[in-house]
């Protein structure tokens, strides 16, 4: 059997809330969205590489640094619409969906989320967890929190805290019981599964969680986890952005 073709496009829009313009903050010299880019790059299962956007501008900027981006319509509601748009005129076996804003997500964290559906053929979508180590992020509605079952597919996704330790009053010392893990924006999907599920209807948990992948579960669907021990930084605020800018001024 043929080794299953593996594509990686990257969601990147131009009109964030918190950040307009975020894939072209500069950092450290290059566009936030070339340093995504060249992460995923060197990712050693993934073949392709694409950036799906709504703006001609972050287009021109991926062209620049040589990259390949592709235009999707401003109507499209969410990143994995537009990431199913470019799937839908792909020829591949595997679509991964890497965040724009993700510019220090390290290579061997994509390689593991896609060797989920490489090692579970049942598996039609699979993402990464990280055990939460802090109270900060535990009490976070910003960072989602995720419980599943003990053949690694996920049970819930919540921006609550789950599960809820009864027994423990002091809620400020829950994350010591190594028992919460925080979702990581990474999806990997089989190509067709990633058509279908775009074309459903939004479910009422995802409505009311904000949370995509809530439509999958509500709909019967599985989403295998993997946990990683590799950590990345999201940027969705101006300290995320300095922050990642001291990072990449100390390893330069």
């Amino acid at each position: 059997m043929a080794h299953p073709t593996v594509v990686v496009v990257i969601p990147a829009r131009y009109a964030s809330q918190r950040l307009p313009a975020k894939p072209l903050i500069d950092l450290g010299g290059k566009p936030m969205i070339q340093h995504v880019y060249e992460q995923v790059r060197q990712a050693k299962l993934v073949e392709r590489v694409l950036v799906a956007t709504d703006d001609e501008r972050i287009a021109k900027a991926v062209r620049n640094f040589g990259g390949e981006a592709v235009m999707t319509s401003p109507l499209l509601s969410s990143g994995s619409d537009r990431v199913a748009a470019v799937a839908g005129t792909l020829t591949c076996d595997i679509v991964v969906n890497v965040q724009g804003d993700e510019p220090l997500i390290p290579p061997a964290m994509i390689d593991q989320c896609v060797e989920l559906l490489l090692k579970d053929e049942q598996a039609q979508v699979g993402t990464l967890v990280y055990p939460i180590n802090c109270p900060e992020d535990l009490w976070n509605p910003n960072v989602v929190k995720v419980v599943f079952d003990t053949s690694m597919y996920a049970l819930y996704f919540s921006r609550s805290a789950i599960p809820y330790l009864r027994d423990i009053t002091d809620r400020e010392k829950w994350y010591i019981h190594g028992v919460f893990y925080k979702h990581v924006g990474i999806y990997v999907y089989r190509r067709e599964f990633l058509l279908w599920y775009t074309s459903l209807p939004k479910t009422t948990l995802e409505e009311l969680e904000k949370l995509e992948q809530l439509r999958i579960l509500e709909h019967g669907y599985k989403i295998k986890i993997g946990i990683t021990s590799l950590e990345s930084i999201a940027v969705d605020t101006e300290d995320d952005v300095e922050r990642v800018r001291r990072i990449l001024h100390y390893s330069a």
